[in-house]
């Protein structure tokens, strides 16, 4: 029974073994299965993949193509749309490009004028009060008794009610006046006067006839104005030439030629560091006659050379150079002997004194300036600055006519309508205070300003 018992007991045993190796063995397989199946699926999914990639890649290409075939023809199309506009506007596309680029520099030329003018608005606005603190220092300044005897005139008026006549309704009177004659009408709590301020002299003396004139005939109206403005210069014309006359005849000097004579009486209305250069001229020339003729040499060559050394000086605003120069070839010109002409050339070594009476000519010169009371040096140099105002602004384009005024305090410049307009006229005065401050010295402050007017004239027949 034991023996039965063990053996049944070993049969479980090897049945239960059995068992379990099959479970065991079953397993192993199903799990050895399932690899397989996940291997195979992973293959067909990097296929697939790779399949969809590759056909992405060729509609890239596709639409690459396409797109490039489209740009080429965008391309082509242009071409022909530039061909065909430039056919219309008759012109290149390098033209066009051009004109376009002119168009807005003028653009921005105008811009800049228009900013420019707004910026000196403002700035009168907020500077008012220190622009008149400078100007009134300024005028003490410049109120020496010398400068206002030679460049103040006076005219008288019969009543003080004239003087609203003079300035006209919105001042229209005064400002034709000032702009025809370029010199600076003055009127003030002055009683029974208007003062004409100027440092040209024949502009003053112009000024003053047509103003007399204007007085005695009771019409004052811009148009009368200019007429009796060229009245008054007609005559002032006469004028000169009988005080040329006259002064040949002090001098004691015959036969200079007519234009010579005339030059000499324009002489009256310049100076000299204060010193009239006519009356001057007339002293020289006595002073070189009685020299030459204590010293044996030509008092002949001697008076007409003295007499004429200075007339460069009339004509100083038409021809650049030295005085000097300018009246020996004017000498030459005018039939003068070449004795004569050196004489005057050589009065302030522009050239060599090679003749006694250029040295004669030289020595009354210096006689006639170096006297005491002859001359002012100061008034000298504030006419000299006045005039290289008015130099400096002619140098301009478009730029007509230019008057110093207000004792060289401000610039007037007429331009032509026609070849500035409004916003070129504000770039004007800026260019021309720009060039004022770098090249010139003077005292406070200097106003310039730029007036274009037009005209439109018929007549009825």
């Amino acid at each position: 029974m034991q023996i039965i018992g063990a053996a049944a007991l070993i049969a479980v045993a090897v049945i239960a073994a059995a068992a379990i190796y099959g479970r065991t063995h079953r397993v192993a397989v199903g799990v050895a299965n399932s690899g397989g199946s996940d291997g195979a699926d992973a293959e067909r999914e990097r296929a697939e993949r790779s399949a969809t990639l590759t056909r992405r890649e060729d509609s890239l290409a596709r639409r690459e193509a396409d797109l490039e075939a489209e740009r080429q023809a965008l391309a082509e199309t242009r071409r022909e749309l530039e061909r065909a506009l430039e056919q219309a506007a008759g012109m290149s596309a390098s033209r066009a490009k051009q004109l376009l680029l002119q168009e807005i520099e003028d653009q921005a030329r105008h811009d800049a004028a228009r900013r420019i003018r707004q910026i000196e608005e403002e700035t009168k606005r907020d500077a008012e009060r220190r622009v008149r603190n400078i100007l009134s220092v300024c005028m003490q300044r410049l109120a020496a008794g010398h400068a206002t005897e030679t460049t103040v005139s006076v005219v008288q008026l019969s009543t003080d009610d004239m003087k609203g006549r003079i300035i006209g309704r919105e001042g229209r009177n005064i400002r034709a006046l000032e702009n025809l004659t370029g010199v600076d009408f003055i009127i003030d709590d002055t009683p029974g006067a208007v003062v004409l301020s100027g440092f040209d002299g024949v502009r003053r003396e112009i000024a003053k006839l047509t103003l007399e004139k204007l007085l005695q005939d009771g019409r004052i109206h811009p148009a009368r104005i200019e007429e009796t403005y060229y009245q008054a210069k007609s005559e002032l014309e006469d004028h000169i030439v009988e005080v040329g006359e006259q002064s040949v005849f002090e001098a004691g000097v015959q036969g200079l030629n007519p234009e010579l004579i005339k030059l000499l009486g324009r002489l009256k209305f310049r100076t000299s560091y204060g010193q009239n250069v006519l009356a001057h001229s007339v002293e020289v020339s006595r002073l070189a006659g009685m020299m030459a003729e204590e010293l044996g040499a030509s008092a002949k060559t001697a008076r007409r050379a003295a007499l004429l050394h200075d007339i460069g000086k009339a004509v100083t605003h038409e021809i650049e150079g030295p005085h000097a120069l300018v009246g020996g070839e004017l000498a030459r010109k005018y039939g003068e002997s070449e004795a004569v002409a050196h004489a005057m050339e050589a009065h302030h070594n522009e050239v060599e004194p090679q003749t006694i009476e250029a040295v004669i000519v030289q020595a009354a010169d210096a006689l006639s300036g170096a006297r005491p009371g002859a001359r002012g040096e100061s008034l000298e140099q504030y006419v000299k600055r006045l005039r290289d105002l008015e130099e400096l602004a002619m140098r301009h384009k478009g730029v007509e006519r230019v008057y110093a005024m207000q004792a060289g305090r401000e610039i007037r410049v007429m331009v032509a309508p026609g070849a500035i307009d409004d916003d070129a006229a504000t770039l004007l005065s800026y260019e021309i205070a720009r060039e004022i401050e770098k090249e010139l010295e003077y005292p406070g402050q200097i106003k310039v300003t730029v007036i274009r007017e037009s005209r439109a004239v018929e007549y009825a027949r």
